[in-house]
C-alpha cells in the first residue's frame, strides 16, 4: 500500500474512532488494527499520535468550511439568508447518525490544555467560523458584534446537540440568530 493510500485510510479511521471514542481513548494500535495499515507504515505517514491528530483536525476544518459555504451558497439568496442556512446545515449535521458533537471543541476538551497545536486549530477553526459570518454580518451593515454573538449560538447548538444527542438546538439557535439580525435591521 503507497503512502497516499496509507495515509487516507489511516485519517478516515481515526477520524472516524476519535468520534465515537475520544481522541485520548483510541491509540495507535487501534487505528492500525482498524485500518488495516501497518503500524511501520502509520508511523512512516504519522510519526505521532500528535500529527495525526492535527491532520484529522485540518481535514475537518477544510471540510467544515467548505460545506457551511456551499450551503450558504445553494440556499440563500443574500447575506441574511446565508447566517440562517449556517444554522440549517447544524441541523442537518447534528441529525446524522453518529453525530458526537463538535471535533473541535471535543478535542479542546480533551487536549486543549496540553497540546498547544490542537488548541491553535480549534481556536482557528472556531475564528475561520466567526470570520464567515462576519462576512455576512458586514454585508447587512450591522454591528461587528453581532457576528461574535452568531458564533457563540452556532457553538452553544454544538455543544448542545453532542451532548443530547438531539438536533433542536440547531433550530432553536435558528430563531434566536433570526431575533438578533431583525434587530441589527431595525437599528
Amino acid at each position: 500500500m503507497d503512502a497516499e493510500t496509507a495515509g487516507l485510510k489511516v485519517l478516515d479511521t481515526a477520524e472516524r474512532l476519535f468520534d465515537e471514542r475520544g481522541v485520548q481513548a483510541v491509540g495507535m494500535d487501534a487505528i492500525r488494527a482498524a485500518s488495516g495499515v501497518s503500524l511501520k507504515r502509520l508511523y512512516q505517514v504519522f510519526p505521532s499520535k500528535e500529527l495525526l491528530v492535527e491532520a484529522v483536525l485540518r481535514r475537518r476544518d477544510e471540510a467544515v468550511r467548505g460545506a457551511i459555504a456551499a450551503h450558504g451558497a445553494e440556499a440563500a439568496r443574500g447575506p441574511y439568508e446565508r447566517v440562517l442556512a449556517v444554522y440549517d446545515w447544524l441541523g442537518a449535521w447534528f441529525a446524522e447518525p453518529g453525530f458526537r458533537g463538535c471535533a473541535f471543541i471535543n478535542a479542546f476538551g480533551e487536549l486543549g490544555g496540553v497540546t498547544p497545536s490542537v488548541a491553535a486549530i480549534a481556536r482557528e477553526h472556531k475564528e475561520a467560523v466567526r470570520a464567515y459570518l462576519a462576512e455576512q454580518t458586514d454585508a447587512l451593515g450591522a454591528p461587528r458584534e453581532l457576528a461574535d454573538q452568531l458564533a457563540l449560538l452556532a457553538n452553544g447548538a454544538m455543544a448542545v446537540a453532542g451532548i443530547t444527542g438531539s438536533p433542536e438546538p440547531a433550530a432553536q439557535a435558528r430563531a434566536a440568530a433570526r431575533v438578533l439580525l431583525d434587530a441589527a435591521a431595525a437599528r
